[in-house]
């Protein structure tokens, strides 16, 4: 005898999908006992359903962000980027992010804060775009460093210069936001550069006869 789908119960992994989208109290509350669930890809989805129902409160944030799971605080990260935040203590949470030994984590954490222009990352951002092991951290604190343009960030910027190629390149367009000699004296280097999407991106700027 062959069963009935329709009877069979639901895996709490559809449960959690269906509750991201549905309205109502009852699915809400589906939602918010899964951000301590026991397994972490139900916070993961418990958090991602509270996001798009904008029920996400800032304790949840410091939760994620400082989840025991490297997953879930990647996802938090991920999440939080796009999200309105004027809470001082998850910015104090993202920067600590900035410490987290899984350089994904950090490189989510350094997107934030760029994406969020908080100013009071530059200093620590500055760190990891000259002296963090992994380049995609580096990469990315020159990313978020140029989209906030503060000037303290000239130096990384252009020590950036003499990096690895991608990070060459993001150093290209984070010097887009910044004026001066300087910044014309070391877009004509690379404009020179021996890798040609580096002497392309100057190119594209515009500025490198100046």
């Amino acid at each position: 005898m062959q069963g009935d789908e329709s009877t069979l119960a639901e895996s709490i992994d559809e449960s959690l999908l269906r509750a991201g989208f549905a309205l109502g109290d009852d699915f809400a509350n589906v939602l918010r006992a899964n951000t301590q669930s026991p397994i972490p890809r139900h916070r993961i989805l418990a958090l991602r359903g509270m996001v798009r129902q904008n029920l996400v409160t800032p304790d949840d944030w410091l939760r994620a962000l400082s989840d025991v799971d490297v997953d879930v605080r990647r996802e938090a990260l991920n999440q939080i980027a796009h999200a309105e935040l004027d809470d001082e203590h998850i910015f104090e949470a993202l920067l600590r992010c900035l410490d987290d030994d899984d350089a994904l984590v950090v490189d989510g954490a350094v997107f934030a804060l760029g994406e969020h222009l908080f100013v009071g990352a530059v200093e620590k951002l500055c760190v990891i775009a000259t002296s963090h092991e992994d380049a995609r951290c580096r990469e990315s604190a020159i990313a978020a460093l140029g989209a906030i343009g503060d000037d303290r960030a000239r130096p990384a910027i252009l020590g950036a210069l003499d990096d690895k190629p991608p990070v060459r390149r993001r150093a290209i367009v984070a010097l887009s936001n910044f004026e001066g000699p300087d910044i014309d004296e070391a877009l004509a280097r690379a404009s020179e550069d021996r890798d040609w999407q580096v002497r392309a991106a100057v190119n594209q700027l515009g500025r490198d006869d100046d």
